[in-house]
């Protein structure tokens, strides 16, 4: 980037790093309290083609290589297996996606990296100036989503990628990503209930939204879905003449013995529709002939490795507490899954389920260490080589979901899949998030907080306890003695759950209960919101 290019954006307080001068900036362009607010359809969407002009990007955007990803269910993992097929492939990849769990460059990725904090300034400030400079009362600010949009093209345009693979953030049609008017390729995931008070009340109308990214001839593949969504996809390609195709699950045998990078019988989906994606993207750019590979033929090998490499942070992810010493973090181990709609709520309990019987410390641990703010996987031998006292393994949930979601919805599906495995959790935690929604980059975090409404966690909790009650005598297993300790810190204690006032509440009062009890083995399924996802990866990583 040359010294014209890079911004200005030189702190104005002493006290702040400019990394976090630059998230103090950010943060000025929330400007409502969720994502999920109705007033977000369609608000003024045409601003956007106004700052794509005052940013130069017009020309960029429109020379760009696009797969353009939306969908209710896996745009995140397609996305990330899409990236990680052509980058294997020998192309310079560039993935845009959301929301971030821990830091905010992990929505730009370069070559399957999070930008360097040193590109992220210099492209941000540069945005951020001329944006300042050149907006007023007529145009605006771009409000946070919009600019950090605004901000991936700038990335990718200037850093000269091959393909820029764009996860809508919210629906599609009025999607900030939904500027690009002619991608390469499209792809539809599983679509289902979520954002409702924003893309409607039925599939049809949140099919509407989804397929508002098909353009005028441009290719478009999506997986099976209900009846009544996909006649609304086919109807809407048909007017856009869209050749639209459904693939199949990926055949396993296809993966010459090997896995999916991202665990869940889902991903194979997930999986079949980036390969679609990634022949398709090969074919219309020139790069392969003129035919598309059958899955009955064998995969390319970068295809093979693509599939089986790819890693993405908070779905079916394993973590034990690397701030407990030695072989006390493998009896303290977090299971998280962002899932937050019905559907993905049913996934992620037979991925729990499944995964917890097959999470054996006595042989090896699955430890996943923090490098570089991705993180990596190491197989090691158990604590000197020794036996772990295994003891009895025993499920908690910690959980937390937006109030824009229905916990009536969310719950049973968790806990009768759950109950239908054999799992049934012994403990619930409820806890507020952390992360706050006006401000964007390291969180302080405290035990407590006087001033946090907890009014919808014990909602959570009133929903969690009648469902308890009324599956009564399903399950024969009465709550451990050790789960009934040290309760004085909740804000409100029942018999199968319990409220803490604070997220870091929570995990000391996890943390004392292994340290206190040898034998006690928990393993936590952390759901229901990736932002609660990612607070977790914050306290357990070192």
């Amino acid at each position: 980037m040359s010294d014209q290019e890079v911004g200005k954006g030189s702190p104005k307080s002493s006290s702040l790093s400019p990394y976090e001068e630059a998230m103090e900036a950010l943060s000025s362009l929330i400007t409502r309290r969720t994502r999920a607010d109705a007033s977000n359809v369609g608000d003024q969407f045409d601003l956007l083609f106004d700052y794509l002009k005052m940013l130069d990007l017009e020309e960029p955007i429109a020379n760009m290589k696009v797969i353009h990803v939306a969908g209710t269910k896996g745009k995140g993992s397609t996305c990330t297996f899409t990236e990680s097929i052509l980058r294997n492939c020998g192309f310079r990849t560039g993935l845009f996606t959301s929301p971030h769990l821990i830091d905010i460059r992990e929505r730009f990725r370069l070559d399957g990296k999070e930008i360097c904090e040193e590109k992220f300034l210099a492209y941000f400030w540069w945005c951020y100036d001329r944006l300042k400079e050149k907006t007023d009362d007529n145009i605006p600010m771009p409000t946070y989503f919009r600019f950090l949009a605004l901000l991936g093209f700038k990335i990718f345009a200037a850093e000269q990628v091959d393909v820029a693979i764009l996860e809508v953030g919210l629906g599609g049609k009025y999607d900030a990503t939904n500027v690009v008017q002619a991608p390469i390729v499209c792809g539809i995931t599983s679509l289902g209930y979520d954002h409702m008070e924003i893309l409607g009340n039925t599939l049809g109308e949140i099919a509407g939204e989804k397929a508002g990214i098909f353009k005028n001839g441009i290719p478009a593949f999506t997986v099976p879905q209900p009846e009544e969504a996909m006649h609304v996809l086919e109807e809407k390609a048909s007017q856009l003449n869209v050749p639209l195709q459904v693939v199949t699950p990926l055949d396993a045998k296809l993966l010459n013995g090997s896995s999916l990078g991202l665990e869940g019988e889902h991903q194979y989906v997930n999986a079949a529709l980036a390969i679609a994606l990634c022949f398709t993207w090969l074919k219309r750019t020139g790069h392969v002939g003129d035919i598309y590979l059958e899955q009955t033929e064998n995969l390319p090998e970068q295809f093979i490795k693509g599939l089986t490499s790819a890693s993405l942070q908070g779905r079916a992810q394993i973590v034990p507490d690397q701030h407990l010493k030695g072989e006390r973090s493998n009896r303290l181990v977090f299971f998280l899954d962002g899932a937050h709609s019905p559907e993905s709520m049913q996934v992620c309990a037979r991925w729990f389920s499944l995964a917890i019987k097959e999470y054996n410390p006595d042989q090896t641990l699955f430890h996943q260490q923090l490098d570089n703010s991705k993180f990596s996987h190491e197989v090691v031998k158990t604590h000197n080589g020794e036996r772990v006292s295994q003891g009895k393994s025993t499920p908690i949930l910690l959980f937390n979901c937006l109030t824009v979601r229905d916990p009536q919805l969310l719950l049973p599906h968790l806990m009768k899949t759950c109950a239908d495995n054999g799992v049934y959790f012994k403990k619930a935690l409820f806890v507020p998030s952390l992360s706050v929604f006006n401000k964007v980059g390291p969180q302080v975090f405290t035990l407590t907080d006087p001033k946090v409404d907890l009014s919808w966690q014990f909602n959570l909790q009133r929903v969690w306890e009648n469902l308890m009650q009324s599956s009564k005598g399903k399950n024969t297993d009465i709550v451990s003695e050790e789960l009934k300790d040290d309760m004085e810190t909740s804000a409100s204690n029942c018999e199968h759950s319990a409220v803490f006032p604070s997220l870091p509440l929570a995990i000391k009062w996890l943390r004392d209960r292994v340290q206190q009890n040898q034998s006690l083995r928990l393993q936590v399924l952390v759901t229901g919101s990736l932002h609660l996802v990612g607070d977790v990866l914050n306290l357990v990583k070192k």
